[in-house]
C-alpha cells in the first residue's frame, strides 16, 4: 500500500531552449553564480515539500558540470543545511557515489549527519555513471568490473564501520587499518567514532541493469532499491521486482512484491493528459538528451544518441517522445484523477510497495516545479491516506 511520497532534484539550473531542437547539452555553459543557484533551488524545493506531507527529498551527488545539469557535489553537507531549513522532511542521499569516496570518510560523515539531524538524513549508495566524475577522482568507471569491485568493497567497509565496534578489512583496494605503530602497539583494528545512532542504517541504492549479483549484494546488507523512470519505460519493473524479492528469499527473508522498493516517476498535472504532455514535452526531451547519452535509458540506438547531441539530425531520426513515456507508464501526465488512477493500479499490482517518488524532468523551471509539488500534494496524495487520517 502506497503511504510515502517523495520527490527528487538532481541540481539543475533553470535552462533555456529546452528539448531536442534546443541547445545541445555540450554547448551549455553557465556562470558560477548561475551554477550556485542550483543550491538555492534545493532549499526552495525542500521548504515547499516540508509541511505538505511528503516523506523524503532526494538529491543526487555530481561533480564538474558547467553545463548546469547536476550541480550538488556533497549531499551530506547539503542535507545538514536542509534539515535546519525544514522541520519534518527527511533528506535522502540519492546517491553517494562510493568509488569517489574513501569508505571510512563517507561512513564518518554519514554518522555525523545521522546524529546531528536526529535521523532525518537517509543514506544511499551508487557506483556512478559519469566518466568525467569518477575517473577524475582516481576511481575506475571505464573498467566496469573494477568499478563494481571497488563499490562492493567500499560498501562492505562502510557497513562494517556502522555495525561493528571494532573492525579490520583487507581487500583489493583497501587495507584497514594499516599495520603501523601507534602509542606503543601495532594497529590491528579500528573504530568509527562516532557510529550512527540509528542501527541498522537505512540505505537505498538505484537499480539499473538489475543483475543477480547486484540484487544479492543488496540483500546481503539489507539495502532497499529505487527503480527509476528509465526502467519503467523499458518494461523492466516486473523483472526487477521479482528478482529483488528472490535475492532476499535466498537469504531467508520473505518480502511482499514491491516491499523495500521505491518506484520513481516524472509527472505533470494539467487540465487534461494532452495539456500536461504539451507543457512538459521539452523538459522531458531535455532529460532524455542528458541521460540517454549516458546509457541510462534502455534501447536507444547510436543514431538516436547522435541526434540528441545535434539538433540538425533530429528531423530525420525517430526519437523517444513524452507520449511514448506516458503510454509506457514511466511518466504520469494528466488531471489529478488520471494520476490517482494510474498509481492505484500500481498499488494493486505491487501490494508490498509503500514508497513512490514523483519528480519533474531535468530543466523544469523552479516556479513550475513548486506549483506542481503543491498540486500533487493537495490533489493526488490525499487519495492514498488511510480513511481515518483523511477524515481527521
Amino acid at each position: 500500500m502506497i503511504t510515502k511520497f517523495d520527490s527528487s532534484y538532481v541540481g539543475t539550473v533553470d535552462m533555456e531552449k529546452l528539448g531536442y531542437l534546443g541547445t545541445p547539452i555540450n554547448d551549455r555553459l553557465y556562470s558560477n553564480d548561475e551554477l550556485a543557484s542550483a543550491l538555492h533551488k534545493a532549499v526552495a524545493y525542500a521548504k515547499r515539500m516540508d509541511g505538505l506531507g511528503y516523506d523524503t527529498f532526494w538529491m543526487a551527488e555530481h561533480h564538474f558540470q558547467p553545463e548546469g545539469t547536476e550541480c550538488i557535489p556533497n549531499l551530506l553537507m547539503m542535507a545538514m543545511h536542509l534539515v535546519n531549513q525544514t522541520r519534518n522532511l527527511k533528506i535522502g542521499c540519492g546517491f553517494n557515489v562510493v568509488p569517489m569516496w574513501h569508505p571510512l570518510r563517507l561512513a564518518e560523515d554519514y554518522a555525523m549527519a545521522d546524529i546531528l539531524s536526529g535521523g532525518r538524513v537517509i543514506f544511499g549508495v551508487a557506483r556512478g555513471y559519469h566518466t568525467r566524475e569518477v575517473e577524475s577522482f582516481g576511481a575506475p568507471l571505464t573498467d566496469q568490473a573494477a568499478n563494481r569491485e571497488m563499490f562492493e568493497e567500499g560498501v562492505d567497509i562502510i557497513f562494517k564501520a556502522f555495525n561493528e565496534e571494532r573492525f579490520s578489512h583487507k581487500g583489493r583496494f583497501y587495507t584497514i587499518p594499516p599495520e603501523v605503530p601507534y602509542r606503543g602497539y601495532t594497529l590491528k583494528e579500528i573504530s568509527l567514532v562516532p557510529r550512527p545512532q540509528r542501527l541498522p542504517v537505512e540505505c537505498w541504492q538505484p537499480i539499473q541493469s538489475g543483475s543477480a549479483r547486484a540484487f544479492d549484494f543488496m540483500a546481503k546488507h539489507g539495502i532497499s532499491g529505487v527503480i527509476g523512470g528509465g526502467s519503467a519505460e523499458g518494461g523492466a519493473v516486473d523483472r526487477h521486482m521479482d528478482e529483488f524479492r528472490a535475492a532476499y528469499a535466498r537469504r531467508g527473508i520473505e518480502l511482499e512484491l514491491g516491499e523495500k522498493l521505491s518506484l520513481g516517476y516524472q509527472f505533470h498535472i494539467a487540465e487534461s493528459r494532452e495539456a500536461a504532455m504539451r507543457a512538459a514535452a521539452t523538459a522531458y526531451e531535455e532529460n532524455m538528451k542528458m541521460f540517454g547519452e549516458l546509457r541510462l535509458v534502455r534501447a536507444l540506438t547510436d543514431e538516436q544518441i547522435a541526434a540528441m547531441r545535434d539538433p540538425r539530425l533530429v528531423p530525420n531520426v525517430k526519437l523517444p517522445r513524452i507520449e511514448d513515456a506516458v503510454k509506457a507508464g514511466g511518466f504520469l501526465a494528466g488531471t489529478p484523477a488520471d494520476i490517482i488512477e494510474q498509481l492505484k493500479a500500481v498499488e494493486k499490482r505491487y501490494p508490498g510497495l509503500e514508497r513512490i517518488s514523483c519528480s519533474m524532468p531535468l530543466g523544469t523551471p523552479l516556479a513550475v516545479t513548486l506549483e506542481q509539488l503543491d498540486r500533487f500534494a493537495n490533489e493526488v496524495m490525499p487519495a492514498f491516506k488511510p480513511m481515518k487520517a483523511a477524515a481527521d
